[in-house]
């Protein structure tokens, strides 16, 4: 058995590690993931998760993948947890100005939730999804997700907000690899899923118009107004939920040069900038969670503004501000700041405002 698949520091004998449960989607990453734990002599039993209506098709797509791995699949409803926890509060930010991350919410609230309830039932310590990061324990015995090998696929601040309850039993076999290599495994199992697509942004709204989602619920965002670089009022926009920080295309706005939001203010006018304005170098924190629960203190943090942005050093003064060594761009209210040391996560807080 290769340790580097397993939390923790190793186990002292098999029957400790024979059983784990993994987070299915019908897709590539999860199916291998199942076939990697298999090879290292886990007896894996799948489960796939209902956040929602939307995910009917991800049910059956895991169902028939463990079918054909020959594993079951229990499939575990979370829609109610889902629709309070991650759909309302989304719907909610879009609405007020602010621009969330649902998957940064999801994890630690209903995802690893469910499956860490589904372990307890059927008495399985460990747990494992599909997920392009790593596990890794420090000296002083703190589970950490860590950046993984493929830095292009990394999914380290996805999970940025996870404890120790989750981290001290979860498995990641694919931080060692990159996407390449899990197809090519999935292609050497035989996997039916081994070319297919990878899954959506926003698993719940197929269509991936998110604004058309929240109006159909009812919910319209504040209105405001267009407000030009120089302080012009440009005009009404659409309401708030159909823009967000940093936002170039679809403003329907022609001034003879490229503009962008700078910031959604609270009365629901949009601040427009020209390019290289939508900059800051002073960003505000808040609901700071590390993996071991303590107070994370003051220093100078590798931070990520949103999932696919480089981290950049910035300075934190131990309590809810961070100030970075160059602005970074487009900080958006609602979205999470991971903070990273030695490629370890060790804080995530949600951005309240930028200057």
């Amino acid at each position: 058995m290769n340790d580097a698949f397993l939390p923790g520091n190793g186990f002292d004998t098999y029957e400790e590690q024979d059983k784990v449960l993994v987070g299915m989607s019908g897709g590539v990453d999860s199916s291998v993931t199942v076939r990697v734990l298999q090879q290292q002599g886990f007896a894996v039993t799948g489960a796939v998760i209902r956040f929602s209506d939307a995910h009917a098709g991800a049910v059956e797509a895991a169902q028939r993948a463990a079918q054909q791995m020959g594993i079951e699949c229990l499939v575990l409803d979370a829609q109610e947890l889902f629709e309070r926890e991650v759909v309302t509060p989304f719907c909610a930010d879009y609405c007020a100005g602010r621009t969330p991350n649902p998957c940064v919410r999801c994890n630690p609230a209903v995802k690893f939730t469910a499956l860490l309830a589904a372990a307890d039932r059927l008495g399985i310590q460990y747990i494992a999804t599909g997920h392009y990061a790593r596990v890794e324990v420090d000296a002083d015995g703190v589970s950490r997700i860590h950046l993984p090998e493929s830095i292009a696929r990394d999914q380290s601040y996805m999970l940025s907000r996870l404890d120790q309850a989750v981290l001290s039993r979860l498995i990641l076999p694919l931080g060692e690899f990159e996407k390449d290599d899990v197809r090519e495994m999935a292609r050497d199992f035989g996997l039916d899923c081994a070319d297919a697509p990878d899954s959506m942004e926003i698993c719940f709204i197929p269509s991936g118009d998110y604004a058309a989602y929240i109006e159909e619920r009812g919910l319209s965002g504040k209105a405001g107004r267009f407000i030009s670089p120089d302080g012009e009022d440009l005009g009404p926009h659409k309401g708030v939920l159909h823009y967000t920080v940093g936002q170039r295309k679809g403003l329907g706005i022609a001034l003879g040069e490229p503009v962008f939001i700078r910031s959604i203010l609270d009365n629901g006018d949009i601040q427009l900038a020209r390019a290289g304005e939508e900059y800051f170098t002073t960003v505000t924190v808040a609901d700071l969670v590390t993996p071991d629960g303590a107070p994370l203190p003051a220093g100078t943090y590798q931070v990520k503004v949103r999932s696919a942005a480089k981290a950049q050093p910035a300075r934190f003064d131990g309590e809810t501000v961070l100030v970075f060594e160059e602005p970074v761009r487009a900080p958006a209210p609602g979205q999470t700041a991971a903070f990273y040391q030695d490629g370890a996560v060790v804080g995530s807080g949600f951005i309240l405002r930028a200057e």
